[in-house]
């Protein structure tokens, strides 16, 4: 499962999904870095198939919308800590991986109390 990280995920979220043997990349070290537009950054994923993780509200309605990004997390966490997110996200990624490969299109919220998914 491959990844891209926006510019509101810490770096370290970044590192620690490639330390577990994912493929992730962050915003920051592609394309025009935190300038890239988000709908430079949604092609950039698609034509990656690349899921990206973004708190960004518009990504969301982007996806529902016009269907880009074609694989979406969206964080609804609220300010959380680094550790608190990746210790979350690290208790959900099983779920997150098999949803991942039974469906090319997909956004997965990420709430304290569940995930949402919309196919």
């Amino acid at each position: 499962m491959k990844f891209l990280c926006d510019v509101h995920i810490s770096i370290k979220l970044a590192k620690h999904l490639n330390n577990k043997g994912f493929e992730c990349i962050h915003i920051n070290n592609i394309l025009d870095k935190w300038f890239t537009s988000d709908s430079n950054i949604a092609k950039y994923s698609d034509a990656n198939n690349l899921t990206l993780i973004t708190k960004d509200f518009d990504f969301k309605n982007s996806f529902l919308v016009n269907k880009t990004p074609k694989k979406l997390i969206k964080i609804n966490l609220g300010n959380i800590s680094n550790a608190q997110l990746t210790e979350f996200l690290d208790r959900c990624i099983f779920d997150i991986e098999t949803i991942d490969n039974n469906h090319n299109q997909y956004m997965i919220e990420i709430d304290t109390h569940f995930l949402k998914v919309t196919i």
